[in-house]
């Protein structure tokens, strides 16, 4: 039995997990949302984080006494720094959707040819840094999950994974660990970022729980849902359907040859990291998959939850030509233009809400068809299984909308959140109970398969993209 630490976007999630069996056999979740204190602006309370993350894991401790160690998954870029003495946070973190660096990210590029995009953690931690007024090496400085476990090991653990290190900004792959040059350019000390570890192993001791426990896996969000869905060899891919949709598979142990984003706006990342080497992968992204959902139900008001788009939806056969462009943010892999916007075209006197309803859940469907191909383009790798998790993934007319546009069959995990159960099953590795992390691959037994059954999903979805394309100029000559 695995404690497992679940800190995403908007809550925190601590569960009892019997990984051998796959189950999660005790859940508690906190709400912890960003606040917005400005458009553009995200961020969170890293000391009421700590507080919420050990008050959900001693709630999962207090009901299981067959603990066996502690494995802890997070959102990934999103940064705290916090003094080295003290362990205060010297402002507040940022999450990784803040975007008060964008002009730092363009400066960096101008004067550096540093390519770097405002999600990620450099520029965040040199603002903090700067805004404080601190000595660089007065502080320390992590991603989430680093805050995590100097939390839980009450600062005896200064660790990150590679998972987690590579989208920093801040990492370099042949050197296994942090860039001295690129760490010069944003005025940050290495000395204060944290060691760059294994995804799993005997990693630290969680003492600030009330049972010290060893934490054994420390991973990315979307990296441990790729392994909580058994995608550990080439040519296997998920993608979580959640507010926004992240494609990642993984394509093998040879490090990439650049760090930066590839032709089809795939980038690369680190899927997992053993015995001192790293399993590489990569990654596509949607801005917007589930929020679309939530703009029908909390906006329009067409539906009242958001299961009932799937109700709505399926009331008509086909959308009679309303095509929906699902861009409110811009659009991300394969075009990356944020001055896209969401777009519904071919709308008639005869067009009603069941219509919009399935536009608007074939668009989403169509952008992770976008996902599959350009994840293919730039790996070179088909991809043969596809699976899915994440809130949409149980909404029947959205899976067969993604079987369509795919041409292919659709896996749905067993788990809503694969998440939680792909740190779990990487701590159980470490605990031998598996004798390597590919041999995860014969533990899939997926909930439901989703088969093809139209070929026209495509059919105009190229033109409707380039007509939401460029909405805001300003914003499409934005490129990181």
């Amino acid at each position: 039995m695995i404690l497992v630490v679940d800190i995403g976007t908007s809550s925190v999630r601590a569960a009892a997990v019997d990984a051998e069996a796959g189950e999660l056999v005790d859940v508690t979740q906190r709400p912890f949302a960003p606040s917005t204190p400005a458009p553009g602006l995200v961020e969170f309370d890293p000391a009421d984080l700590a507080s919420t993350l050990l008050d959900a894991a001693e709630e999962i401790c207090s009901r299981h006494r067959d603990l066996h160690s502690v494995a802890v998954t997070a959102q990934r870029a999103s940064t705290v720094v916090w003094d080295r003495s003290t362990g205060v946070p010297i402002g507040p973190g940022l999450g990784w959707q803040d975007l008060r660096t964008v002009v730092d990210c363009l400066t960096a590029r101008a004067e550096h040819q540093v390519e770097i995009a405002p999600n990620q953690t450099a520029t965040k931690a040199a603002h903090l840094i700067t805004n404080a007024g601190v000595d660089p090496a007065s502080v320390l400085i992590g991603t989430i999950d680093a805050w995590a476990v100097w939390t839980l090991t009450r600062g005896a653990s200064h660790i990150t994974d590679h998972t987690n290190a590579a989208v920093t900004g801040l990492y370099s792959a042949p050197l296994s660990g942090w860039d001295p040059d690129l760490c010069a350019v944003f005025g940050i000390d290495p000395a204060s970022l944290p060691t760059v570890v294994d995804s799993f192993g005997d990693l630290a001791v969680a003492t600030a729980l009330s049972t010290p426990l060893p934490v054994r896996a420390l991973v990315g969000d979307q990296q441990s849902s790729m392994v909580g869905q058994a995608c550990v060899r080439p040519g296997v891919a998920k993608i979580t359907f959640g507010t926004g949709g992240m494609l990642d598979m993984v394509t093998g142990a040879d490090a990439p040859t650049e760090a930066r984003r590839a032709p089809n706006g795939c980038f690369p990342i680190v899927g997992w990291s053993e015995s001192g080497k790293q399993r590489w992968g990569l990654e596509a992204v949607m801005l917007a998959a589930g929020s679309n959902v939530e703009w029908l139900r909390d906006d329009l008001g067409l539906v009242a939850t958001s299961a009932e788009s799937h109700d709505l939806a399926s009331r008509c056969a086909d959308t009679e030509g309303v095509v929906f462009v699902p861009a409110p943010l811009g659009l991300g892999t394969p075009a990356w233009d944020y001055g896209a916007r969401g777009t519904l075209l071919g709308l008639t006197r005869g067009t009603d809400r069941t219509h919009i309803a399935r536009a608007v859940l074939e668009g989403v469907a169509n952008r992770g068809a976008d996902l599959v191909e350009a994840a293919e383009a730039d790996s070179g790798v088909p991809i043969t299984d596809l699976r899915v998790d994440g809130g949409m993934s149980r909404n029947p007319t959205f899976l067969d909308a993604l079987a369509n546009a795919t041409s292919r069959p659709v896996e749905v995990s067993p788990q809503v959140e694969a998440t939680t159960l792909g740190a779990a099953r990487l701590a159980a590795v470490a605990g031998g109970v598996w004798p390597r992390v590919d041999s995860l691959h014969d533990e899939w037994a997926p909930l439901e398969i989703h088969q093809p059954s139209r070929s026209d999903l495509r059919d105009r979805w190229q033109d409707a993209v380039e007509r939401s394309r460029g909405w805001i100029p300003s914003l499409s000559a934005l490129d990181f």
